[in-house]
């Protein structure tokens, strides 16, 4: 079985740009999304650049039977992960009580219950090739959020989950990496209902690019956490010695903003 890097929502922002890196690094890699048209595309960018083409696999992460669909379609083709990189997500801003709860329920669906079924489906070839896993988090992980509470609230399990298995296997020489960035202009802001340029800021926004060199760098160094930038870093720093019942209404107030006063639930990203 020939060993590859699994990305999955690869198909635009942080996603594609972690492919761009993990292949001029020389990894083959397999890229997952709902849109194959993109998909495509950046698997020709990658072989006219001399890499590898990409294997790709349109598949709904959402669904309960995905990671039983891309495991039969790696077996198929003589595949198994060595590295699983978990990107695919989106949030809804809003308030959770007006939201619909079935885009809710599907937020959770994917950036918690595929985001597990990934990071544990393949612990064994993962071992075999002392690979790792890499899961999108972040900054919004490290405190709760009005405004996009269940968001924030997927994006601590991630942290939380990805810690845990850092230290559990370790052992099988698994590394386990929670990227966490900050604000980043993709098309996940506009489909979460966010305006780009409320939502970013000189002192904590980053190019999509250099959060994936960020997330690559600190994830074959086998950090268990790594907050991309250090505008982020100091906030989130600065955060710790703000108690809860003055940071929530502060935290509102900013996502109203970034929101420009939104209170409609979006569509899912891809």
């Amino acid at each position: 079985m020939k060993p590859v890097t699994l990305i999955t929502g690869a198909s635009a922002g942080i996603g594609a740009e972690l492919a761009r890196v993990f292949a001029a690094h020389g990894h083959e890699l397999v890229l997952v999304a709902r849109r194959e048209g993109p998909l495509a595309s950046l698997a020709e960018e990658i072989a006219a650049a001399g890499g590898p083409r990409p294997t790709v696999l349109n598949v709904d992460l959402g669904r309960r039977d995905a990671v039983s669909i891309l495991a039969s379609e790696l077996m198929a083709r003589g595949l198994e992960p060595a590295i699983v990189v978990n990107n695919a997500g989106f949030g809804l801003v809003g308030s959770a009580a007006t939201l619909s709860r079935h885009e809710q329920l599907a937020m959770i669906d994917l950036n918690v219950r595929a985001l597990t079924d990934l990071s544990l489906a393949f612990v064994e070839s993962l071992a075999r090739h002392r690979g790792g896993i890499l899961n999108v988090a972040s900054v919004a992980a490290f405190m709760p959020g009005p405004g996009m509470a269940v968001y924030y609230a997927s994006k601590a399990y991630v942290l939380s989950l990805s810690q845990a298995l850092h230290h559990e296997l370790s052992r099988h020489g698994v590394r386990v990496t929670a990227l966490c960035p900050g604000p980043v202009a993709t098309e996940f802001q506009a489909r979460a209902g966010l305006d780009s340029d409320r939502a970013q800021t000189a002192l904590l926004s980053l190019s999509a690019d250099r959060v994936a060199r960020i997330g690559y760098n600190g994830f074959m160094r086998g950090k268990r956490v790594v907050v991309a930038g250090i505008g982020n870093q100091i906030s989130l720093l600065l955060l710790r010695i703000v108690p809860n019942g003055a940071l929530l209404p502060l935290l509102h107030r900013a996502m109203r903003f970034a929101a420009g006063d939104a209170e409609q639930p979006r569509a899912p990203a891809s």
